[in-house]
C-alpha cells in the first residue's frame, strides 16, 4: 500500500520519542549549549566550597575565641599558695603550688632564654606556632632508634599544658596545633615565651621560672647564672624525675646537654661551655607547704572559692579561735579514751566554726572525723522527732506510753531496762526513752520528721518508712548534726558551716536567704526539752555554770556516743567511737562525750582557769605556720625569718628589699652574706663571660 504524505505525517505525529522533543517557537531563542552550562555549574561549587570555607573559618575562630581566650595564657595553672590565718592573725597553714609573678623577657639575662630556646625550640623565633622540621627530626630519631623526640615547638607546649589535657589523641593533637596558630597570630614571640616561662612546670610543686629560681636557687630569675638557667631549662622534660632535690646527678647531666645545646645554636663558644661548673642548690625550708590539719584541711577548699585565679599568694583570715582551739585540745587530752578515737567541732550560732579536732593525731590519720565520718547519731536525732512533734501543738507536759512494743519485726527497747505505763514528753526526752520517742515518731509520721531534719539542714539519706529512724540510725557527720543544734540555738537555720566570717545578713537579705525560724513558743518548749536533759536527765555530766541546752546520744551496741549542745554563743558537737565501728567499752553518750563538751565549755566559758596559749603581738602572715590542733608545738615565731643550724653556727635567712640575706653567727663572729645581696641588685650582665662557679 503506498504511503501519502499525509499518512506519513500522521505516522511520525504518534511516534513517543518524537513528542518527547522540545518545541521551539521561531520567536524564542534557542537553548543554552552545553559547555555553557558545564561552565555555570563550576562556578556555582566554587562559590558555595568558598562559602563553606569561610563559614568554618569563623567557626573555628569562635571556637578557640571560648574553649582558648588569651587571658587564661596568663593564669597560673595550678592554684597558687593560700595561707590561712587564726582569728588573731597568727598563720595556722599553707597550701598550693609554688606560684609567683610572671617574668618579663625584656628584664632576663639573655643566657636564661638562650637556654630553654636551645634546648626546647631553637627555631622558635622564625616558626608559625609548629615547625615542620623538628617534626621531621623527632620522627626520623624515633623511627632510626635514637633517643625519643617529641617535635613540639614552645608555642605548642604552651597551648597544652594552658589549654588542654593530658590525653594522647589525634583529636588532642590537631585542637593543640590550631590553638599553637591562634597563639601565634595574636601574641607577639616574646610574649608567647614570657607566658611559658611563667607556666611551666619545674618540679617539687614549683610552676613558673620565678617561683623556680627561688625555690632551687633562691634568687630572682633576672640574676640567674648560665648554669642555673641550663639547669631550670633542662627540667621542662621531666621535671618531676629531673628535679635536682631528688636526682641530683640526672639534672646535671640535663644541665650539660643543654649547655652543648646553646653551643650549637652558637649562643655560646665550647670553651664558655665547659667553664661552667654545676650550680650549688639553695632549698630554703620556708618553701615548705604543710597541708595544716584537719580544720586547714576543710578551710582551704573553701578558700580556693573566695577569689579568681591569680599568680599572687593569698592570704585568708579564719574564725578558727587560738584560745578555743587549746581549750580543745585540752580536753581530749584529759579524757580517759583507750584506744578510742574522737572528734569535737565547735561553731557559732550562724556557722562559724571556732575550734575543730578531727582525731587524736593528725599525723598519724588525717581522716576528718568531723566533716567525713558518718556515724549513727543515736537519741542526738531526738530532736528532730519531738520538734516535729512541738509544730504539731504538742506540749512537753503531754503524756505517752512507755511501755514496751513492737512494730512488726522492730522491738524498741529502754536502756536499763526502765519503763512505766506514761510519761511526759519531758521526762522522756530527758531520760531519753527509747519506746517513748519510737511512739511519738508514729504519732507524727516519718514524712513530719524528716521535713524537719531537712529544714535543719541535715543532708544524709533519711528512710521512710523505718521506725528505728526515731533513735538515731541514719548515720551522719558530726558537722552537719552540730549545724543542725546551731539552727535551734538561734532559732535560724539552716545553718552553713563556714571557716570564713559570715556576711552581714540585711533585713532584705532575710527575706531572700529561704532560711527558717521556729515560733516563740515552739522554740521556748524545745529549748525547755534540751535544758530538762542535762539538768536531770542523761546529760548531767555536762552541766555548767552557765545555762546549757543539750542532748545524749549512744548508737545500736555502743558503737557511737555523743554529746551535742549549747551555751551562750558556742554550740558544740563530741563524738567518740572506734574507726572499725567495734563497740565501746563502757561508754555512752552521757559518760566522756558530755565531760569532754564540760570540760570545753568550761575553759570557753571562763568557768574554770586554764592556761591561755602564748600571745603574739601583730603576728607576720607570712611566718612560720602553727598548727594548732598539734599540742606542744613549741614553735618559736621569727617573723619572716628562718633560723637554721649548720656547721657548728645559727643561720638566720631574711630579706631585705625582696632579696633574699643570711646572717650567720658562729665562734669566727657574725657574718653577713653580701654577695647574696649584690647578686640581686645587680645581676650578671648577658655579655659577661660566664662565672667560674655557682
Amino acid at each position: 500500500m503506498a504511503l501519502t504524505l499525509d499518512n506519513l505525517d500522521s505516522r511520525s505525529e504518534g511516534r513517543p520519542d518524537q513528542d518527547a522533543l522540545p518545541h521551539h517557537s521561531p520567536n524564542q531563542p534557542p537553548p543554552p549549549e552545553e559547555p555553557a552550562r558545564r561552565r555555570r555549574s563550576r562556578w556555582w561549587w566554587l562559590s558555595r566550597g568558598l562559602a563553606a570555607l569561610l563559614m568554618l573559618l569563623f567557626l573555628t575562630i569562635g571556637w578557640l575565641a571560648i574553649t582558648a581566650p588569651l587571658s587564661k595564657s596568663l593564669q597560673p595553672i595550678s592554684p597558687p599558695q593560700i595561707t590561712l590565718l587564726a582569728a588573731d592573725g597568727t598563720p595556722i597553714a599553707r597550701n598550693g603550688a609554688i606560684v609567683d609573678a610572671p617574668v618579663e623577657v625584656k628584664k632576663l639575662p639573655i643566657h636564661v632564654t638562650q637556654a630553654f630556646i636551645a634546648i626546647e625550640d631553637r627555631r622558635f623565633y622564625s616558626h608559625w606556632g609548629i615547625d615542620p622540621r623538628g617534626i621531621v627530626r623527632a620522627m626520623w630519631s624515633n623511627v632510626s632508634g635514637g633517643s625519643t623526640q617529641g617535635g613540639s615547638t614552645i608555642t605548642q607546649q604552651l597551648a597544652k599544658f594552658t589549654f588542654l589535657t593530658a590525653e594522647r589523641s589525634l583529636t588532642r593533637k590537631a585542637r593543640e596545633v590550631l590553638i599553637a596558630f591562634w597563639l601565634e597570630a595574636w601574641l607577639s614571640k616574646d610574649e608567647i615565651l614570657e607566658r611559658y616561662l611563667s607556666n611551666a612546670y619545674f618540679g617539687d610543686n614549683a610552676y613558673g621560672l620565678r617561683a623556680a629560681a627561688m625555690h632551687y636557687f633562691h634568687r630572682k630569675p633576672e640574676s640567674l647564672t648560665p648554669a642555673q638557667s641550663a639547669m631550670l631549662a633542662g627540667l621542662m622534660k621531666a621535671p618531676s624525675r629531673l628535679a635536682p632535690t631528688n636526682n641530683y646527678d640526672l639534672a646535671e647531666r640535663r644541665m650539660k646537654l643543654v649547655l652543648q645545646s646553646m653551643v650549637d645554636a652558637g649562643y655560646m663558644t665550647p670553651a664558655q661551655a665547659r667553664a661552667i661548673r654545676s650550680p650549688r642548690l639553695d632549698v630554703r625550708s620556708k618553701n615548705d607547704l604543710p597541708t595544716g590539719t584537719y580544720f586547714a584541711d576543710w578551710a582551704l577548699p573553701q578558700a580556693r572559692g573566695l577569689d579568681e585565679a591569680s599568680y599572687a599568694a593569698q592570704t585568708y583570715k579564719t574564725t578558727l579561735d587560738s584560745r578555743l582551739q587549746a581549750a580543745a585540745r585540752r580536753a581530749i587530752e584529759n579524757a580517759p579514751l583507750g584506744q578510742a578515737q574522737v572528734a569535737l567541732v565547735a561553731m557559732r550560732p550562724n556557722g562559724e566554726v571556732v575550734a575543730m579536732v578531727g582525731g587524736r593525731d593528725y599525723a598519724k590519720s588525717p581522716f576528718n572525723r568531723v566533716t567525713q565520718a558518718r556515724r549513727q547519731p543515736g537519741s542526738t536525732f531526738k530532736l528532730f522527732v519531738y520538734l516535729a512533734a512541738l509544730k504539731e501543738g504538742w506540749k512537753p507536759e503531754d503524756t505517752i506510753e512507755n511501755t514496751p512494743f513492737e512494730i512488726g519485726y522492730y522491738r524498741p527497747q529502754n536502756a536499763g531496762g526502765a519503763y512505766s505505763r506514761t510519761i511526759t514528753l519531758a521526762d522522756a526526752f530527758a531520760r531519753s526513752s527509747n519506746v517513748a520517742a519510737v511512739r511519738l515518731f508514729q504519732k507524727v509520721g516519718d514524712k513530719a520528721v524528716i521535713d524537719m531534719a531537712r529544714k535543719l539542714g541535715v543532708t544524709a539519706p533519711l528512710p521512710q518508712g523505718d521506725p528505728s529512724l526515731a533513735l538515731g540510725t541514719s548515720s551522719m557527720t558530726l558537722m552537719e548534726l552540730t549545724a543542725a543544734y546551731a539552727g535551734i540555738a538561734g532559732n535560724r537555720f539552716p545553718v552553713a558551716p563556714s571557716a570564713f566570717k559570715a556576711k552581714e545578713e540585711g533585713w532584705f537579705d532575710g527575706l531572700l536567704s529561704g532560711r527558717s525560724s521556729l515560733s516563740d513558743g515552739v522554740h521556748e518548749n524545745m529549748e525547755a526539752l534540751l535544758r530538762g536533759a542535762v539538768n536531770r536527765g542523761t546529760g548531767r555530766g555536762a552541766r555548767i555554770q552557765a545555762a546549757n541546752y543539750g542532748k545524749t546520744g549512744t548508737s545500736q551496741e555502743n558503737r557511737d556516743a555523743l554529746f551535742v549542745g549549747y551555751a551562750k554563743d558556742l554550740v558544740v558537737g563530741v563524738w567518740v567511737g572506734n574507726d572499725d565501728n567495734t563497740p565501746l567499752k563502757g561508754i555512752s553518750g552521757g559518760t566522756i562525750p558530755a565531760r569532754i563538751w564540760r570540760d570545753f565549755m568550761q575553759q570557753a566559758l571562763g568557768e574554770r582557769s586554764a592556761p591561755r596559749p602564748r600571745a603574739i603581738e601583730s603576728p607576720d602572715p607570712q611566718g612560720p605556720v602553727q598548727p594548732l590542733d598539734v599540742p606542744d608545738l613549741g614553735d618559736i615565731p621569727l617573723g619572716n625569718t628562718d633560723l637554721r643550724v649548720e656547721k657548728g653556727g645559727a643561720v638566720f635567712s631574711t630579706q631585705v628589699g625582696g632579696a633574699p640575706v643570711d646572717v650567720r653567727l658562729d665562734q669566727n663572729g657574725l657574718q653577713i652574706d653580701g654577695r647574696k645581696v649584690i647578686e640581686q641588685i645587680m645581676p650578671s650582665s648577658p655579655s659577661e663571660p660566664p662565672p667560674p662557679g655557682p
